[in-house]
């Protein structure tokens, strides 16, 4: 199938999907506590309409998840700027990779912000949607995967950050054994009752510190594809 470029229009936006909504956003961002301006102007530049159905589009600049077919949602815009910054704070990585790629919205947003994105997603048919969306944003810097997400993307490991964006008891070992001696990795973790995100940070001789960063609400982390 041949994709072509969004017309400059549908990328930029008319009425709730305006430059007005997105300041009203990164306003409410900067309300929220999200500190990192870099983090802002992003989040306020991404088209957030490009990710999600069309009947949706007057709610892309709410600050509230949205579904996304699949039994799946793209987060709302305040968790994925506290995630990103959370990433960022000690240093720019390299080389990201995000487990959960969904609607592609976090993976775009960190493909503005950092060199090299690689992003894993178990449903084909939301990585068929997003890799569409990668394409016509023009985000050359960004790889995706169709597997397991839980098996990280050993091919291209270490990585200078690892992001999860989905909630398991437990961080896979398989995933943070990707993660490189320095690196830093933000996920939800938890029962779908109650999840912390939380932030680990590589010592560089092999331990990790965690902390916490509040609570979240995020669907279960699962194996195999589907």
């Amino acid at each position: 199938m041949t994709v072509y470029p969004l017309p400059a229009a549908d990328l930029k936006g008319e009425g709730m999907t305006s430059q007005r909504a997105r300041d009203r956003l990164a306003a409410n961002l900067k309300e929220g506590g999200i500190r990192d301006p870099r983090v802002i102007d992003v989040i306020r530049n991404t088209p957030r309409h490009h990710f999600i159905d069309q009947a949706l589009h007057s709610r892309a600049y709410e600050n509230t998840a949205l579904p996304i077919g699949h039994g799946q949602t793209i987060s709302q815009p305040w968790v994925v700027a506290r995630m990103t910054e959370a990433l960022l704070e000690f240093g720019m990585p390299q080389k990201v990779l995000e487990i959960g790629t969904g609607s592609g919205y976090q993976a775009a947003v960190l493909a503005a912000l950092v060199p090299q994105v690689f992003t894993v997603e178990r449903i084909e048919e939301l990585l068929r949607q997003a890799r569409r969306r990668f394409r016509q944003l023009g985000l050359t810097n960004l790889r995706s995967r169709y597997d397991d997400g839980k098996l990280g993307w050993p091919d291209e490991a270490p990585f200078d950050a690892i992001i999860l964006t989905a909630a398991g008891d437990t961080i896979p070992t398989r995933i943070l054994d990707q993660l490189s001696p320095t690196g830093v990795l933000v996920a939800p973790v938890g029962s779908p009752s109650r999840q912390t995100l939380i932030r680990m940070r590589g010592d560089g001789q092999g331990d990790f510190t965690q902390e916490e960063l509040g609570a979240v609400s995020f669907v279960p982390l699962l194996g195999g594809i589907g």
